[in-house]
């Protein structure tokens, strides 16, 4: 166990700067439920910098002690065609959270999820966190049922079948 906690830190995710951050962590295999591992890295930074540019989309870079440790992106259900998949409530907020595989991410998993979800809570007016992993992304369900997410919907996508999964907020 470590002496002094980690010093986690969110940050706007900056396309242009952060190109060779994202391309390294989307090309790897184990990105491939982000459906990004195929693309070119122009194809990338595009659609990052879109994304970053709409009032209902936003991507963060999370950091510990200084070195990037995750993705996480939020989107408005009410805006976004992906809140038109299931029984949308006030406060949801989707969002999609991606871990890299690096030795400073190594046995702080807990600690990295906990921090998303205290930045989620943050954010006002937020009432419940709405994710979509793909439906045969078993790790990553796994880990959301451990964090007390309740399952909702499987859907057929455009681009994957999803499990919708939702957690409620105090």
């Amino acid at each position: 166990m470590p002496l002094t906690d980690p010093a986690l830190t969110v940050r706007d995710l900056e396309p242009s700067a952060d190109i060779d951050l994202l391309c390294g962590w989307l090309h790897d295999d184990r990105a491939r439920f982000w459906g990004m591992v195929e693309k070119p890295r122009e194809e990338i930074e595009e659609i990052y910098t879109w994304l970053q540019e709409q009032p209902h989309l936003a991507a963060y870079i999370v950091e510990l002690d200084g070195d990037p440790v995750a993705l996480f992106q939020t989107w408005d259900p009410e805006v976004d065609e992906l809140g038109t998949f299931y029984e949308r409530l006030p406060g949801d907020l989707g969002v999609h959270l991606f871990l890299a595989d690096t030795p400073a991410r190594k046995g702080q998993t807990e600690t990295v999820l906990g921090f998303f979800l205290e930045q989620v809570v943050a954010k006002p007016g937020v009432r419940r966190v709405v994710v979509e992993p793909d439906a045969t992304n078993e790790a990553s369900l796994a880990r959301l049922d451990a964090y007390g997410f309740r399952r909702g919907p499987v859907v057929q996508l455009p681009h994957k079948v999803a499990q919708y999964a939702f957690l409620d907020l105090p």
